[in-house]
């Protein structure tokens, strides 16, 4: 293996696509994330430029590229494709290398992924066929409310009287949500309830054993739900230092193996 080499993995979602450029230590060289739009494929070549870019390298450097979620086969650079599940476990467990439980939360599903201290899957939970919990629902409630989505977080850690929300369903929550503005309750105290909402739904999925580790792009936006998660669970929650590209990493460290295990 080549000092020199480079590692690359790719991370397609249905909300953003993100590139990790990795050297043969694992060290990270660059980051790239844009909004996966309607071309996979452009924005997977436009992410790894600017990553390279980012590194001060070029892809003559790159010795094998692996790509990973939703768009994955829309990645021609990649030389093999990983599941996103193995990817969010892999790149957790290279920040925490011990017994762990993996929550990421993405734009259109979240997943509960348990791994031993050897870094083994023991257990696994997804949520695909509805959006609550997701960035989506976040979105959705964004443009109900009629907020900036990247003005949530600092109005929940504002709020003072969390309002709850009684269904977990994107559409009935709307509905929820219109009518507590139609009585007049602050919109920091519905954000509140719609991140509590978020957090409520994720811990009722699975038992979420050993330390648990958030992860995701609506993690790294949203800090204060990690915060929510820690006060529902009595107990630390981790964050990886880069959580919006964990699954971008775990495929870099899987083509920086070259085997079945990253």
């Amino acid at each position: 293996m080549s000092e020199a080499a480079l590692y690359v993995g790719c991370d397609v979602g249905s909300s953003r696509t993100k590139v990790a450029v990795l050297d043969a230590g694992g060290r990270i060289l660059g980051l790239a994330v844009r909004k996966s739009g309607t071309d996979f494929t452009a924005t997977a070549e436009a992410c790894l430029a600017e990553a390279l870019a980012a590194a001060g390298t070029d892809a003559g450097r790159i010795a094998r590229a692996v790509s990973t979620g939703y768009g994955r086969l829309n990645v021609r650079y990649a030389h093999e494709q990983r599941t996103e599940i193995g990817c969010h476990a892999g790149g957790c467990y290279h920040a925490f290398p011990r017994a762990i439980t993996v929550i990421d939360i993405g734009g259109q599903d979240n997943k509960v992924i348990k791994l031993d201290a050897a870094g083994r899957r023991t257990g696994f939970k997804m949520n695909r066929k509805c959006a609550a919990g997701t960035g989506a629902f976040l979105e959705e409630m964004a443009a109900r409310l009629d907020i900036p989505l990247e003005r949530m977080n600092a109005m929940a850690e504002r709020s003072t009287d969390m309002v709850r929300l009684g269904s977990f369903c994107t559409v009935f929550s709307a509905t929820e949500v219109l009518e507590h503005i139609r009585h007049g309750k602050k919109i920091e105290d519905i954000v509140k309830g719609v991140f509590y909402s978020m957090i409520k739904r994720i811990v009722e999925m699975d038992s979420l054993t050993a330390e648990v580790v958030m992860t995701g792009g609506v993690v790294a936006h949203n800090p204060y739900l990690v915060r929510m998660m820690e006060e529902l669970i009595g107990r630390p929650v981790l964050v990886p230092p880069h959580p919006q590209f964990t699954g971008a990493i775990g495929a870099a460290l899987y083509a920086r193996s070259g085997s079945g295990e990253p």
